[in-house]
């Protein structure tokens, strides 16, 4: 039975933790620029994770509240982010996320948006968001294909994965966000962003992802065999390039 998207990652925290992509400095610096996004805009930051988007906010200067229903991953926010001036963490839904009205300047919502009841969340977080406020929506896009790594990893997920073609298939393209902003859309960025991993971190990378299977599977083994073979084959210098586009859509939705 598929798991509830609030539960998929709770086994797999401590290689989200390590192995995850953050965000390129390119996405701030845009949200400043084009956008007047400044260090004194309240962020929430809904789907928080491990607190990875929280943490691009924090260094930026911006005070955040992390809301985050997945207790293992709340948890190990907490842990990482707890001790840092102006953030804070709480239990809540992107439907449902429990702030006051008009609490909020940013609605940060990164690589978890494809789970969200993307509907709902509308009127939700035009409750919660100031009259000047706007909606991030953001999403580090792995590429897959350019190089024999890239390609043969989009095969391997293929092949191994355990539903990696019903969620693949949730993330939105351009033209699916546009519709979702609607006239609210101010704008849209593409920036490059990339890991440089060894097998050990290929390794934790592949297992952080919700469709890998997990130990004990009957496709665990062999996916990891799959996943050696493909490094051997086309790493250089013992490490392989693990290459996105981090895709960015700004603007305030109407509910």
């Amino acid at each position: 039975m598929s798991l509830a998207p609030t539960e998929r990652f709770s086994d797999r925290v401590a290689d989200y933790v390590r192995f995850r992509p953050d965000y390129p400095d390119a996405l701030l610096a845009w949200l400043r620029q084009a956008h007047g996004i400044g260090p004194d805009w309240k962020v929430a930051d809904i789907g928080a994770g491990t607190g990875i988007s929280s943490r691009m906010f924090l260094d930026g200067g911006h005070s955040v509240v992390a809301v985050e229903p997945n207790a293992a991953m709340r948890t190990a926010a907490i842990e990482w982010l707890g001790a840092e001036p102006g953030f804070s963490a709480m239990d809540g839904r992107a439907e449902a996320t429990g702030l006051d009205d008009a609490s909020v300047d940013l609605v940060s919502a990164a690589q978890a948006f494809h789970w969200f009841d993307q509907q709902a969340v509308k009127p939700e977080w035009q409750r919660i968001l100031r009259p000047h406020g706007l909606v991030a929506v953001y999403w580090n896009s792995r590429r897959l294909s350019g190089s024999p790594f890239l390609e043969g990893y989009e095969r391997l997920l293929d092949e191994y994965g355990l539903d990696y073609s019903s969620v693949s298939e949730r993330y939105g393209d351009d033209a699916h966000m546009q519709r979702w902003f609607g006239d609210g859309l101010h704008g849209m960025a593409r920036f490059p962003h990339a890991q440089r991993l060894d097998f050990d971190a290929l390794r934790g990378r592949l297992l952080s992802s919700s469709y890998a299977p997990p130990a004990g599977h009957p496709r665990h083994a062999p996916m990891l065999a799959a996943l050696r073979e493909l490094f051997d084959a086309t790493a250089r210098d013992g490490k392989v390039d693990f290459d996105y586009d981090t895709r960015l859509f700004v603007g305030r939705p109407a509910a």
